[in-house]
């Protein structure tokens, strides 16, 4: 050893280096991320996660309450980073509106006004967060403000932001988060970028994309913990995105068909359903599609998508959304697939419906597996 050999500056320690196993458990907002999926995911030593989307800021600090009550063990909190939405979305949404009338006809349901945006309460789910000191907090659809990030870091929070580009991960180091979510194309649900337009099915794979976000922030002066997500469902996914230099793994699909999980009925079977293969009805499993709340996100492709994702307008988040919830409630009563935001990453297929903390140890045992193969080694952090 000589004098100017190189010493890599060693990652921070996180709430991720921690964890008994590298197994996290995705947000996932509309309700299927409920306190009994997260704690179990927590107690069996993952770490589950809550979703602050779509909840009222008194739902939100119920739900953390009741968490704290099923388990001892960490578990975080997922929050919409609220943008803003394009020039002239209102008008682009009126003329969805005129497209969906078939829909409201087809469930005998009145299609609401256009509505304003909103923010969905982030001001007042910032101070929940703040007077509950959950440890980990997470932010979707934007990096938050750094004096937001520094106020939840002292009250004792560690920050984490999901990105889908180096450049996102980069200013998400900027702004002080402590870890970054790196998203790649195959995750189900909405993407987590910065900038909706433009987003589409294609683009870096997330082990593609993990390098290459790790690269980033290493020349702009830093090492951070990177989550990965997308598309991972078993032990062996697992042990893939843990060579590529993740700190652990972060599920959303796999945890979908769980009892746990407040998913519908019918969107926990339609993950194994053979009619959502690649020779389904529709010529695809998945795709990304802005037609149910005007952000892209990876959906199973069903009548609804097929027929309305040509004349779907982007960037009209969250007005979309509104705007077909009574659609899809509606569908949903009928147990109608066809009608519903089925959310599934490109390997739903693999879906289990182990409860949630026999699937965490399943995937740990898949994991020793995959790394005991040549290829199942863990990289060097």
């Amino acid at each position: 050893m000589n004098g100017t050999e190189h010493h890599p500056v060693p990652l921070p320690r996180t709430l991720l280096s921690r964890l008994p196993h590298p197994v996290v458990q995705a947000p996932m907002a509309g309700g299927s991320s409920t306190p009994a999926l997260a704690a179990a995911v927590s107690g069996a030593g993952g770490l589950g996660f809550l979703a602050a989307g779509y909840k009222s800021p008194q739902t939100l600090r119920e739900e953390i309450a009741l968490t704290r009550t099923l388990t001892d063990a960490p578990f975080g909190v997922n929050v919409f980073a609220p943008t803003q939405p394009a020039p002239h979305a209102a008008q682009a949404a009126a003329r969805y509106r005129e497209e969906l009338a078939g829909e409201a006809r087809r469930y005998d349901t009145a299609l609401p006004p256009v509505p304003d945006w909103d923010d969905d309460c982030y001001a007042d789910k910032l101070d929940v967060l703040a007077e509950t000191a959950v440890p980990l907090v997470s932010f979707t659809f934007g990096c938050p403000d750094p004096d937001v990030i520094a106020r939840l870091q002292s009250a004792g929070t560690e920050i984490a932001v999901t990105v889908t580009s180096p450049e996102e991960g980069v200013a998400a180091l900027r702004a002080g988060a402590d870890i970054l979510v790196v998203q790649g194309p195959e995750a189900g649900g909405h993407r987590g970028s910065f900038e909706p337009l433009g987003v589409t099915d294609t683009g870096p794979s997330l082990l593609e994309l993990l390098p290459e976000v790790r690269k980033a922030v290493e020349e702009d002066g830093a090492r951070m913990p990177l989550l990965a997500a997308g598309g991972v469902m078993d032990g062996a996914g697992l042990a893939s995105v843990l060579a590529a230099g993740a700190a652990a793994a972060q599920l959303g699909t796999a945890f979908l068909a769980t009892p746990e999980s407040g998913a519908h009925p019918v969107h926990k079977s339609a993950l194994t359903d053979p009619r959502w293969t690649e020779n389904g009805a529709f010529g695809s499993s998945t795709t990304v599609t802005t037609a149910f709340t005007g952000r892209p996100a990876r959906a199973l492709v069903n009548r609804f998508v097929a027929e309305h994702r040509a004349a779907a307008p982007s960037a009209c988040y969250p007005l979309l959304h509104h705007l077909t919830a009574p659609l899809r409630r509606a569908a949903a009563a009928r147990g109608d697939a066809d009608g519903m935001a089925l959310w599934a990453g490109t390997g739903h297929r693999l879906a289990r419906t182990l409860p949630a903390a026999d699937l965490v140890e399943l995937l740990v045992t898949e994991l020793a597996a995959a790394m005991e193969t040549p290829y199942g080694h863990r990289a060097a952090p």
